[in-house]
């Protein structure tokens, strides 16, 4: 069985990363983008307005990374959303519609009791490189 090829995936206009992990990792087509919370690459800080402008610039540096690995919001196939407060849930839908129009991804929301540097959301994707055909069933 010949191996698989895994690269490491990072965009310099995205934030650095809070930890030993990589922004993303593509093995063969398959995208894994850590989550990202509304930290502004430049400061390092997250970004002031509470969840929604955090959710915004969640959603801008995941783009970030998409395009450094060569793809983009319609590549992307199963989300995951943690939220601080269950109750931004409608909230983070508007946004995260601004960022997802069509045929979106599969997807889990969950809230949790914390989130790193005291995010109110965090959102981590997968996504498949390549063209992507939606079929009906």
């Amino acid at each position: 069985m010949s191996s698989l090829i895994r690269k490491v995936i990072s965009s310099a206009k995205g934030p650095k990363p809070v930890g030993p992990y990589s922004h993303a990792v593509l093995v063969d087509r398959t995208l894994y983008i850590s989550g990202q919370v509304g930290m502004d690459p430049s400061s390092g800080k997250l970004v002031p307005g509470g969840v929604v402008e955090e959710t915004k610039q969640a959603l801008t540096n995941m783009g970030e990374i998409l395009k450094a690995a060569g793809c983009d919001f319609t590549n992307v196939v199963k989300t995951t959303v943690l939220l601080a407060d269950i109750n931004d849930f409608s909230t983070v839908n508007e946004i995260y519609k601004q960022f997802f129009k069509s045929d979106f991804p599969a997807r889990a929301a969950y809230q949790v009791a914390a989130l790193p540097v005291g995010a109110r959301v965090e959102i981590e994707a997968i996504a498949v490189k390549g063209p992507l055909t939606t079929a009906s069933l």
